[in-house]
């Protein structure tokens, strides 16, 4: 149990004392945070709103097929930097994406990303039509096609396809938004590709339903009650995991059934969402004078916060709990593609070096609020040679929260190096070597 001493004096002007020598320091921690909570507490900000009628969806479907504007690009060039605070960004310590001595001594010979740093260049999907309408990143099948290497320059595209309409539990009528996202590298090269989804709902009927008390997470307690040996475990499992790394898994050893060591993300705290944001920017993030000027052209882009009275963008939602009650959650939650990019992670974990990530689609069914934590898992379900001669399995992936809920059920598929044949996928990806992080056709 963590402990602190007894200070001389409290805090000047608040009347609270320092914990004494026996008290525990989370006790604490809660008792001093509960005037920010009351202050907090009911607080709902005032987002744009708009109804999801006919005449909206008109306007929208004229879009259909169009190549949209990739307008907020946040990384480009791949420095090492970009990559590092990308690998922070998700909590991943693989050293083939942070150590470049490391990376020199594998068949790479360089720094390489992680397969989903392209997500940190722009998050798969471009917010385009339905003002007032909320949008949801709810699901990605995402390829994987080449290496990223340090000092490439990565340009992606982005097209809209298509839409349904349907009726949600959440949130009443609700359009179902697909998009295809593409990342090129400067050789003119597709590294990689997919598609995702957007679920677009009327901000007003979430939060109208979890008023009432009949929204679909009002059973949800939030933040989560943890006890202190519960967080105790939570830590335990968290430095737990295991990065097979230069071992090579060969796919002779692979059986149906076995099961990937977990990775665990959590309790999802501020901190991580600033961290993310740092790695990947999924949307335009500025202060002061820069962005009020954007808000004042996109008046339906931010909120005036009703706590701090600052100007913030819609995005914070995944901050602001006045925010994510505004569009009917119970309380900040994550990114969509930040639960993704944790998935991969699990997955390049378990592959080595010598693997290649050929393809990880997943579905984001609940959201993940701040305070939670999620055990990422995986099991063997098929092992085979596809019709390239590769050496295949597929995993069948979880990411399971504390309260045993599967927030994003998905599939994967691993190339792995084979034994008795003398296969290397990574080999069969790699550029010419003078391609390997050297930055031609960026710099020279």
């Amino acid at each position: 149990m963590l402990q602190v001493r007894q200070g001389v004096g409290g805090l000047r002007g608040t009347g609270r004392k320092f914990p004494s020598q026996d008290t525990d320091i989370l006790s604490w921690q809660r008792r001093y945070s509960m005037g920010e909570e009351s202050e907090a507490k009911g607080k709902v900000a005032r987002l744009a709103e708009a109804v999801l009628g006919d005449p909206i969806l008109t306007d929208w479907q004229r879009r259909l097929g169009l190549e949209l504007r990739v307008g907020a690009v946040f990384n480009q060039t791949v420095s090492y930097e970009a990559i590092r605070n990308f690998s922070n960004g998700i909590g991943d310590i693989n050293p083939l994406y942070r150590d470049e001595q490391y990376a020199k001594g594998t068949r790479y010979e360089a720094l390489i990303a992680s397969p989903a740093w392209t997500a940190s260049v722009f998050p798969h999907w471009i917010l385009q039509g339905l003002p007032g309408i909320h949008a949801d990143h709810s699901a990605s099948d995402w390829e994987f096609l080449k290496p990223i290497y340090v000092n490439d320059r990565i340009t992606p595209k982005s097209y809209f396809v298509g839409y349904d309409v349907k009726t949600s539990r959440f949130a009443g009528k609700t359009a179902f938004e697909y998009q295809r996202f593409e990342y090129w590298n400067q050789r003119g090269e597709l590294v990689s590709r997919g598609h995702c989804l957007l679920v677009r709902y009327e901000r007003q009927t979430a939060r109208g339903r979890s008023d009432e008390g009949k929204g679909k997470y009002d059973y949800i307690e939030v933040p989560h009650p943890w006890i202190e040996e519960q967080l105790t475990k939570v830590d335990e499992d968290v430095l737990s995991e295991e990065i097979r790394g230069s071992t090579v898994r060969y796919w002779e050893d692979v059986n149906v059934g076995d099961k990937l060591k977990p990775v665990v993300k959590g309790p999802l705290g501020m901190t991580d969402i600033v961290a993310f944001c740092v790695g990947a920017g999924p949307v335009q993030l500025a202060a002061h004078g820069v962005q009020l000027r954007l808000y004042k052209e996109h008046p339906a882009w931010a909120f005036r916060d009703p706590i701090t009275h600052a100007w913030e963008p819609v995005y914070g939602v995944h901050y602001s709990v006045a925010a994510a009650r505004a569009v009917g959650a119970r309380y900040a939650y994550d990114v969509g593609i930040q639960r993704h990019c944790w998935l991969v992670n699990l997955l390049t974990n378990w592959m080595g070096d010598e693997g290649w990530l050929k393809s990880c689609n997943a579905e984001y069914r609940r959201f993940v609020y701040l305070s939670d934590a999620v055990w990422f898992s995986g099991q063997v379900t098929r092992k085979y040679i596809d019709e390239d001669g590769e050496h295949c399995v597929d995993i069948e992936t979880h990411g399971v929260n504390q309260r045993g809920e599967d927030t994003i059920p998905g599939q994967a598929t691993v190339i792995l190096p084979s034994r008795e044949k003398g296969t290397w996928p990574v080999e069969k990806r790699l550029p010419l070597k003078d391609q390997r992080g050297t930055g031609k056709g960026v710099y020279f």
